[in-house]
Order: structure tokens, then C-alpha cells, then sequence
């Protein structure tokens, strides 16, 4: 059996979980609504305050889809009670992002400021050098604060770039002088 496959999910007060055919889950709760189709192999049942998702046989595919069915299905439920956020950090001198409307605008250097727009359903705020997306559906949450990311990655030597709040950056000697 798998370890998180077999595992209930507990659904929290406020929070209403529904499968409907083709195993399309819907699950509304205080922060929104979040759907989505699972793989129809699997057997994903409410029963009395918990998600219970089962796999009709031992075959390989069905153990990997049984773990990703339960964890998906649990993500959508703490993203609607809770929300999920993701913090970067702006370090380098110069180096600013600030909020217009639903525009960050990030000076990183370049000849040129750059702008992203909000996706749909995410926020992000700005405090200081630390930017802070916010969501209900973490796979965004994630794809947004990657894509903020790549817009100046942190580099070895001085660690100027955008960072995670929690990243550690492995740090390079630059070069000496010479003797």
C-alpha cells in the first residue's frame, strides 16, 4: 500500500468536498472554489469528514497515481481553508520591485524595468525588498514565484538576484589580486 496514498484527508469545518463523474473533484471552502479532473483509474470516496482514495490493483502506474491522487486532493483542501504563499527576496544595490494596480514592476538591473501582470487567482504584495505571492492553488502559487525568480536568478558571487526567502545560495571566492 502506499504511505501517503492510504492516508484519509481530512476535510476541516467550512470546507465541502464533491466528486462528481470522471473523478472531478470540487472542493469550495472560505477562501474559493478549486476543481479538478484526477486520473479515473483511481476510487476517491467522501466518508464521514475524511477523502479516501483506493486503487483497484498493484500494477506500477496505479502505487504512483494512488500517492499523487491523495496529495492533489489535499493541497486543494488546505488551499481553500488556508491559502499558500511563497516569499522572495530583491537583494543587490539598485535592485527594487514595486507594485502598480495588479503590475510588480522589478528593477533588476537591466536597461529596461520589468513588468508582470497577476495571473488569475494569484496576488502578490510588495514589503520592502521581499515580494510575497499569494494564492488558493499552490501548483500557481509555485509557477508565479519561479517565474518571478527567473526574471534576475541569484548569482554565487555576490548573491544579487531574487532569491526564496528560504533558499540558501552557495557562495563562490571571487578572484584575488595579483602577489
Amino acid at each position: 500500500m502506499s504511505r501517503i496514498g492510504r492516508l484519509p484527508v481530512a476535510i476541516p469545518a467550512g470546507v465541502e468536498v464533491t466528486v462528481a463523474e470522471n473523478n472531478v473533484v470540487t472542493v469550495k471552502g472560505p477562501k474559493g472554489t478549486l476543481e479538478r479532473a484526477l486520473p479515473v483509474e483511481m476510487e476517491i470516496k467522501v466518508e464521514d469528514g475524511s477523502v479516501v482514495v483506493s486503487r483497484p490493483n498493484d500494477l506500477k502506474r496505479m502505487k504512483s497515481l494512488h500517492g499523487l491522487t491523495r496529495s492533489l486532493i489535499q493541497n486543494m483542501v488546505i488551499g481553500v481553508n488556508t491559502g499558500y504563499t511563497k516569499t522572495l527576496e530583491v537583494n543587490g544595490v539598485g535592485y527594487k520591485a514595486a507594485k502598480q494596480g495588479k503590475k510588480l514592476v522589478l528593477n533588476l538591473g537591466y536597461s529596461h524595468p520589468v513588468e508582470m501582470e497577476d495571473p488569475e487567482g494569484l496576488e502578490s504584495k510588495v514589503d520592502g525588498n521581499k515580494i510575497i505571492v499569494s494564492g488558493i492553488n499552490k501548483e500557481k502559487v509555485g509557477q508565479y514565484a519561479a517565474e518571478i525568480r527567473d526574471k534576475r536568478r541569484p548569482e554565487p558571487y555576490k548573491g544579487k538576484g531574487i532569491k526564496y526567502a528560504d533558499e540558501v545560495i552557495r557562495r563562490k571566492v571571487g578572484k584575488t589580486g595579483k602577489k
